[in-house]
């Protein structure tokens, strides 16, 4: 069974072939075909957008007690699912 260990959005990823793995937003269009590099042995990673997403709702909240200082806000990072098709 072929290993691979690719970057991408500054984090690292041990993929299998047919693993859907979410990472960080491509540009890429669903049903497109992209090249990703093994970092440990040089391998290519072929891998096939499946779709653009949002991550669930984080809540920020910033707060200072005695100064009446309070600020919520939201944040859904941007996601792209892929499925690895072959490593080479």
């Amino acid at each position: 069974m072929s290993v691979a260990v690719i970057q991408t959005g500054g984090k690292q990823h041990l993929v299998h072939v047919g693993d859907e793995v979410i990472i960080e937003q491509l540009t890429a269009e669903p049903e497109t075909v992209v090249d990703f590099s093994d970092i440990l042995h040089g391998k290519t990673v072929k891998a096939t957008v499946v779709k653009h997403d949002r991550a669930d709702k984080i809540r920020i909240v910033k707060f200072k007690s005695k100064v009446r200082y309070l600020r919520r806000a939201g944040h859904r990072q941007q996601q792209t699912h892929i499925r690895i098709e072959s490593i080479a």
